[in-house]
């Protein structure tokens, strides 16, 4: 997998985005720490939670948000 961005929804949410624009799941701010949480879809569309391409990443928890720090830990570039 390719560099993932970081896309604000809120204060407490973030989107990942993987190159092609694919949401690969979200970090989510938890006291204060980013826990990233991966989700999937299946063949209809509906999403997974928990699923997809990072989901051995999933609960991988952050002090910051850095998007190359979370990029380069998520998908091994680093």
């Amino acid at each position: 997998m390719n560099k993932l961005t970081l896309h604000p929804v809120n204060d407490q949410v973030v989107r990942v985005l993987s190159s092609q624009g694919e949401c690969v799941g979200n970090l989510k701010l938890i006291g204060s720490v980013w826990k990233f949480k991966a989700i999937g879809y299946d063949a209809s569309g509906a999403v997974i939670p928990g699923g997809g391409p990072l989901t051995d990443r999933h609960n991988m928890r952050f002090a910051v948000l850095d998007e190359a720090v979370v990029s380069a830990a998520l998908t091994g570039l680093g």
